[in-house]
């Protein structure tokens, strides 16, 4: 059943007289913030802040950091007091969509309370529409928010740190929840900062219940405020450690830098700390050998879920089945072919030459060949001379000449598959060591790469440690569901988890999900 946010107010859920947040839920999330916690922990939000779909939020004059974050919120229908978990969502009237704005430059005056960072007007926009509780599956939901119309968060209820029958079990010990009152449930990873002009769109849905039933878009546009801060307690103040958190990582803030969203400030000043993280990145044997287990396909899946669609090298695939290959990129880069580029530029010791004569042991040469197949862009001598120098492996979206000789050197390659004809053909060898795209995807000297019978991904070093994180949770996880379907039991359910089966899992304390909670604090 659907009916609008206002109605179901009118309805008898009241204006909510108390909203309840829950710091950390997604274990994406977790794995961006660097932690997971044993137990959830709380901070309130006043109902003064809740707003509803299509309005503004104001981002006050003087600051910077305003960041959504897109949630699923429960509404309270009957009073519930020291409930069990498995009574608690019978308590629960709807859910809705809800935007948990929070401004980080007032994070440090609150002290952990979140009273201003999370309190003012227009920090909680709820809406549309309301799903009714009795019609969905609290594990069956999906959470999307998009800023502009492009998807930066999606993520779903299946996995969370904290069930919502366990989240209104636990705050009811304690507290009455009353008919009205709200809980956010946290956000997925992606959350980040915008700023005045951009439009940012959450949406619930159930895409599995019967009828798909959705709550609508919740639009909130941002809009430059006009009004100093008074100066009558502590001001606004960020710091790099903030801009980081708020963006999302450092590779986002640089982004931000970079096209004029945020300002340098500090480290993000500073090229080697921040524009350039690769360089101080340290890809140890420990976690080659680590991110070498972990799948592509659930590599991708956390990458996403950060708003990195297009790592994915298109169109290029292992010339031996079972092919890994894990290294640090050093790429080269083809132009097209004509005559006078390739009379000055295809002799001697070329760029092509150059790269495999330099690839450092432990390094992939991801060669940009703009997808064209129609020649060979690694033959037997220069694959033989990576391999001679330690190479982890070439990547290129084009050709390979001499294919059986180049698979019986042992060089893991990925290509678009085999040619005969020459590099002057069709390409120039022009520049080593810049960025380039491979398949669709960006490459910069110092990436990670990752491949195996699903392809090559691009990993970017910032957000190396919290996606191997994120990935081997959940490579945990499909492991032990896989077991459970080999014992005979039934996908609907289990596949993503429910409820239920994610407290099996969870009481399973399995190896994996030790391993996952450790690499994640």
């Amino acid at each position: 059943m659907l009916m609008a946010f206002e109605d179901a107010l009118s309805t008898g859920l009241t204006r909510p007289g108390k909203i309840i947040a829950v710091h950390l839920n997604y274990p994406s999330r977790a794995a961006q913030r660097g932690r997971t916690p044993a137990a959830p922990s709380y901070f309130f939000k006043p109902a003064s802040s809740v707003a509803s779909s299509g309005g503004g939020i104001e981002r006050p004059l003087g600051t910077e950091l305003l960041a959504f974050e897109g949630e699923v919120a429960l509404i309270i229908g009957s009073p519930a007091r020291r409930v069990a978990p498995e009574q608690a969502w019978a308590h629960v009237a709807a859910v809705t969509a809800a935007n948990d704005f929070g401004l980080y430059d007032l994070r440090a005056a609150d002290k952990g309370s979140n009273v201003r960072s999370k309190g003012g007007d227009g920090f909680t926009p709820l809406g549309p529409a309301t799903i009714a509780a009795d019609a969905i599956d609290p594990a069956g939901l999906r959470v999307r928010t998009w800023v502009d119309g492009e998807l930066v968060q999606d993520d779903t209820t299946a996995d969370l740190l904290f069930p919502f029958g366990q989240l209104v079990a636990d705050l009811s010990q304690l507290m009455t929840l009353e008919p009205g009152d709200v809980i956010l449930t946290g956000t997925p990873a992606g959350s980040s900062v915008v700023v005045p002009g951009q439009v940012v769109e959450v949406e619930v849905d159930a895409p599995d219940a019967p009828g798909a039933p959705s709550t609508g878009r919740l639009v909130t546009t941002v809009v430059e405020g006009t009004e100093p801060f008074a100066d009558t307690g502590t001001t606004p103040a960020v710091d790099d450690t903030q801009r980081v958190e708020a963006w999302g990582s450092e590779t986002e803030l640089a982004a931000a830098v970079a096209d004029g969203r945020a300002a340098p400030h500090e480290a993000s000043a500073q090229p080697a700390a921040s524009a350039q993280p690769a360089a101080a990145f340290d890809l140890t044997d420990d976690l080659r050998e680590r991110v070498g287990r972990v799948a592509v396909a659930t590599l991708s899946v956390a990458l996403r879920k950060r708003g990195y669609h297009d790592v994915f090298i298109e169109g290029v695939a292992a010339q031996r089945p079972g092919t890994r290959l894990v290294g640090r990129a050093k790429t080269l880069r083809f132009v097209p072919f004509r005559p006078d580029l390739f009379a000055s530029h295809g002799g001697g010791f070329n760029a092509q030459k150059r790269a495999f004569d330099t690839v450092e042991p432990g390094e992939v040469l991801v060669i940009e060949a703009r997808g064209e197949r129609g020649t060979g862009t690694v033959g037997d001598v220069l694959a033989l001379r990576a391999k001679m120098r330690g190479a982890a492996g070439v990547v290129t979206d084009g050709g390979v000449r001499d294919f059986d000789a180049v698979a019986e050197i042992g060089l893991p390659v990925f290509s678009q598959g085999a040619h005969p004809s020459v590099l002057g053909r069709r390409h120039v060898p022009w520049e080593v060591d810049v960025t380039i795209t491979c398949g669709g995807a960006a490459v910069q000297p110092g990436d990670v790469i990752v491949g195996d019978g699903d392809g090559a991904i691009v990993i970017p070093p910032a957000l190396f440690d919290e996606v191997l994180a994120e990935a081997e949770a959940q490579e945990a996880e499909d492991a032990w569901v896989a077991a459970q379907v080999a014992a005979g039991a039934a996908v609907d359910g289990l596949f993503p988890m429910n409820a239920d089966w994610r407290a099996a899992y969870l009481a399973a304390g399995t190896a994996g999900t030790a391993r996952a909670e450790e690499a994640a604090r």
